[in-house]
């Protein structure tokens, strides 16, 4: 069997449950709401999580990027019309192809500079994806796989079975998103000093996660440089000596 035959299927199979809808319809409506605010502050000429630290990571990005003059206004424009684009069903898919590559873009910024954002724009690239695959009899045609001569679209099953399968891997992949995120870097700049510096409470370098604090947010240094100069210290590892009593050691 083809693939784009078996993608059809459950593409069809997806489209006709009632439970499967209301997903799309809730991931576009959130979706929607996010880029219209953040574009909307934008378009307004404000920057963008004002209370994040010029010196944060993130922060550096947000006030070079509110200074670059109506670049920063095209972008709150693009994100707007793209969740205007979402709610209308005849554009919704217009809407999904424009929201993707700026929300990527995000998606990857946010891991880069190590920003706590990373569990949201993961999810947010996820649902996109799921909205992009809601329309897959639209985009098939551009997909490399071989199409049939006359394309017969499946017909749709209507179904109110509620789908646990479904559901559960949507909820298994929520969780995996947000544990491999919490473990994915093993320090992380926070949104302000006391956020980095409660975090260097269970690091295994405490005294060299608290200058790593004082790198970014006081000093403004690069995240690299900053990131450097923690990983040149050495993680005390404990040790047992003769006698059975722990011993630190560099």
């Amino acid at each position: 069997m083809r693939v784009s035959t078996i993608l059809d299927q459950l593409h069809s199979l997806a489209k006709g449950n009632k439970w499967v809808q209301l997903f799309a319809t809730f991931n576009r409506i959130m979706l929607a709401a996010g880029f219209f605010i953040a574009g909307s502050v934008k378009i307004m000429g404000e920057r963008f999580a004002s209370g994040l630290s010029a010196n944060q990571p993130m922060g550096h990005y947000l006030e070079a990027l509110h200074h670059t003059g109506y670049y920063y206004t095209f972008i709150g424009i693009l994100q707007v019309a793209a969740a205007i684009l979402l709610l209308i069903p005849r554009t919704r898919l217009l809407g999904a192809l424009i929201y993707f590559p700026i929300i990527l873009n995000i998606c990857i910024l946010a891991y880069a500079v190590r920003f706590e954002g990373t569990r949201i724009t993961t999810l947010m690239v996820l649902a996109n994806l799921y909205l992009l695959g809601w329309d897959y009899d639209r985009l098939k045609f551009i997909l490399p796989f071989k199409q049939k001569s006359s394309d017969t679209t499946q017909p749709e099953m209507q179904s109110n079975k509620f789908p646990f399968m479904f559901f559960g891997g949507v909820f298994a992949t929520i969780a995996a998103v947000i544990v491999i995120n919490q473990f994915i870097y093993d320090i992380r700049p926070g949104n302000s000093l006391m956020e980095c510096n409660n975090g260097c409470t269970g690091n295994a370098k405490p005294e060299a996660c608290k200058v790593f604090c004082d790198c970014v947010h006081n000093l403004g240094k690069p995240l690299d440089s900053c990131l450097a100069q923690y990983d040149k210290v050495p993680v005390k590892t404990i040790q047992t000596s003769g006698t059975g009593n722990p011993k630190h050691s560099r």
